[in-house]
């Protein structure tokens, strides 16, 4: 005898809103010019040379003074406190600092006088010291004695959750969310928690940059994960061609908070947090499941009350793998039925490479901004389609006026999630 499908269970929540983004990331330093490369559909996926991995999208290099100085406003005493706190951090933690300053100051946090308890700090992203330990190796292989006291401090990911507290003098929550490359997404919904139960009334989430070590990256392409060498480009999500992701690196950042303390602070919100959905598989492997999906889909449509025909857009997660691409497209039809010809879809990855434990948060302000410009960018790369049924965004830049867009992010291990954003008044 067949059993019945588990009823989808709308739980509310108090509503979230977004007073601040940030991001650096492989096409922009930040939030202004990450609009422009997204409005341009421009890629940063470039062949490396080497078998392993066969294509990236690094993050270009920069001198944390000079990023945090292109922040602008930062008050004085932040933006040296920031310097002194981080400037000898490892890479990832001072890509980390600029993404979350740049939120800060979107916010205008600086002077808001929110009391320091009363501000959270998620920071989304595991085993994030991995290329960090195997550089430092070589030398203390060398001589151990010479290896800094600080090195206990900063191959632990929370070395981010102090940093990032001592630099915003965040005394409220704080933790990190491990989820593999849904880490993003569940960070959001972490903080969007701490929010509705009243812990926190602003609640800042960073995206970690996750530069994978030289074993992690064969790991992966012997897993069949990465993008393998070709005659051309790699092959973009949906595309006939698409052979496995390609490694991105980036820091973003969100400044959450509920839409009560953002009116009173008279601060606008940029988006609605109205729903999402976490859910695990039950499943260890790297195996993506449609029905998974689908129900974390559902879950934010439920708490958004929303019908799927309300949904005119997904940012997919959409790696460029051709077992979890057609996973996902399984999951969309499952979700939205005969209203999937309307779906717009597109994939950052397609721009920024996969940026793992960043993705998420990464891929929810590239989700906000198109809602709040009014655009959607292509997917770059796209030559052949698979079939989807929906309509997925190729060639151009696509003018658009939506109200509500969900963001996807899968990870290994049975970990989905997906965020629902609507669009807020100017």
């Amino acid at each position: 005898m067949s059993r019945a499908a588990p009823a989808v269970h709308a739980a509310r929540a108090a509503p979230a809103v977004i007073t601040g983004i940030g991001v650096l990331c492989p096409i922009a330093p930040d939030p202004a010019r990450f609009t422009e490369a997204l409005r341009a559909g421009r890629t940063a996926i470039a062949p490396t040379g080497v078998d392993v991995p066969a294509y990236t999208a690094p993050l270009p290099e920069f001198v944390l003074a000079d990023a945090l100085a292109d922040v602008g406003g930062l008050p004085t005493g932040l933006a040296e406190r920031a310097l002194r706190v981080a400037g000898r951090s490892p890479l990832p933690v001072r890509a980390a600092t600029v993404a979350a300053l740049q939120a800060w100051q979107h916010a205008e946090l600086p002077g808001a006088g929110v009391p320091g308890d009363r501000v959270g700090l998620v920071v989304a992203g595991h085993n994030l010291a991995g290329r960090y330990v195997q550089e430092l190796r070589p030398a203390f292989e060398r001589d151990p004695a010479h290896l800094s006291p600080r090195f206990a401090l900063h191959c632990q990911d929370t070395d981010h959750v102090g940093t990032l507290s001592e630099v915003l003098e965040v005394t409220g929550e704080g933790f990190t969310v491990g989820a593999a490359s849904a880490s993003g997404a569940f960070g959001v919904v972490a903080a969007a928690r701490l929010i509705a139960c009243a812990a926190v009334d602003v609640c800042v989430v960073v995206g970690a940059l996750c530069r994978v070590s030289d074993m992690e990256a064969h790991a992966l392409a012997n897993l069949g994960a990465l993008a393998r060498a070709g005659q051309d480009a790699p092959g973009a999500p949906f595309d006939v061609a698409h052979r496995g992701f390609v490694p991105g690196e980036a820091a973003a950042a969100l400044v959450l908070e509920s839409a009560e303390h953002a009116r009173a602070r008279g601060v606008r919100a940029l988006a609605g947090l109205a729903g999402y959905g976490a859910k695990l598989d039950g499943n260890r492997l790297a195996d993506p499941s449609a029905a998974g999906e689908a129900a974390v889909m559902r879950a934010a449509l439920a708490m958004a009350g929303l019908q799927p025909g309300r949904v005119g857009y997904v940012n997919a997660h959409a790696t460029g793998a051709p077992r979890g691409d057609a996973a996902e497209l399984a999951a969309l039809a499952e979700v939205f039925g005969p209203d999937l010809p309307e779906v717009r879809v597109n994939s950052t990855k397609s721009l920024t490479g996969h940026c793992l434990a960043a993705a998420g948060v990464l891929e929810a302000v590239a989700t906000v901004v198109q809602l709040r410009e009014g655009f959607l960018h292509p997917i770059a790369g796209l030559v052949a389609p698979v079939p989807t049924g929906c309509r997925l965004v190729t060639g151009r830049t696509e003018p658009v006026d939506l109200a509500c867009a969900l963001s996807n992010s899968f990870g290994f291990g049975g970990m989905n999630a997906s965020l629902l954003f609507t669009k807020t008044g100017a």
